[in-house]
């Protein structure tokens, strides 16, 4: 746990939600991004890709107390709208072999290393037959959402699994990788972005396990982010946004940012949050964003080339 947040946490257990305003979660929320999207924890992060596709160890989680979850330990938000975003944060979660798979498929021709690293490996009928990293770190998160949610209900639920958009390639491997690269990145970003508000918005071992989520989520965009940069060296910011907010062709439907951005807030039920938490979760992602793209602009050619080859 964060040593300068240690005060402050223990301060908030178990107190009345009318005790916590916007600008001590604010305040939360900047201490938590200053610490886990630190530049030598990013950097930490990027140089162990190197390591990850050679010898992929997965990432473990400290202990956590599960039976000591409680509703308590949520501060800052109605307990309701706080297991409504939990619902959805499963649904999403859950369809994992879509994700990684998907990815395999864009990175296979292109960087087989990585490929592997998403994805793991397919013999010649598509069958898998080795795990992915990035698939046996993210595989644990429904599982344990649920846990979460049955810790604070008493009740059991089954994911509801969002479609996900396969595999759907052109004449240009190149420019697809790209596509869905800056894609994925956007989603680990998300994910990172709301684990961290979720964290502000909590204590103890149900904290604990929201850090876990979000060292993973933090972990995986790392990669993701420094591989694209390397891949893709010339990309701008007018590019980028232009990727994001746009389809490929009027016959060709693919995902844009507000498309994505609307699904989003429809299944963490934005509409039924209040103004400081909306204003607040909209600073998370400002604020992340700010320090990214400090870090961003360490990722020199030489330096990515150092990590990664040329």
């Amino acid at each position: 746990m964060l040593n300068a947040l240690s005060p402050v946490v223990d301060d908030l257990a178990g107190q009345s939600l009318t005790q916590v305003g916007y600008f001590h979660k604010q305040r939360r929320i900047r201490a938590f991004v200053d610490h886990y999207l630190a530049d030598e924890k990013l950097r930490d992060r990027l140089r162990d890709l190197q390591i990850q596709l050679e010898n992929p160890q997965p990432r473990p989680w400290k202990n956590i107390d599960w039976k000591a979850i409680n509703r308590d330990q949520i501060i800052g938000i109605a307990p309701e709208i706080f297991l409504s975003i939990l619902v959805g944060t499963i649904d999403t979660e859950a369809p994992i072999r879509g994700y990684t798979q998907t990815s395999r498929q864009y990175l296979e021709k292109l960087h087989p290393q990585m490929a592997r690293f998403v994805g793991g490996t397919v013999d010649e009928n598509s069958d898998l037959l080795e795990l992915g990293l990035w698939e046996k770190e993210e595989r644990q998160h429904t599982p344990a959402l649920i846990k979460v949610y049955t810790q604070l209900t008493g009740e059991k639920i089954s994911p509801n699994p969002r479609t996900v958009r396969g595999y759907l390639p052109t004449d240009d491997p190149y420019e697809d990788l790209y596509r869905h690269g800056l894609h994925r990145v956007a989603t680990e970003y998300g994910a990172t972005c709301l684990y961290i508000w979720l964290m502000a918005h909590t204590t103890g071992a149900l904290q604990d396990v929201l850090e876990e989520l979000a060292q993973d989520e933090i972990n995986h965009l790392t990669k993701f982010w420094g591989f694209g940069v390397w891949a893709f060296p010339d990309t701008s910011m007018i590019q980028i946004g232009q990727t994001l907010l746009k389809t490929r062709s009027p016959n060709y439907q693919r995902n844009n940012l507000l498309r994505t951005l609307r699904r989003m807030m429809k299944t963490l039920n934005w509409s039924s949050w209040t103004l400081s938490n909306k204003v607040t979760f909209i600073f998370t992602f400002i604020y992340a964003m700010h320090r990214l793209w400090n870090w961003n602009n360490s990722l020199t050619p030489k330096y990515l080339q150092g990590l990664l080859g040329i």
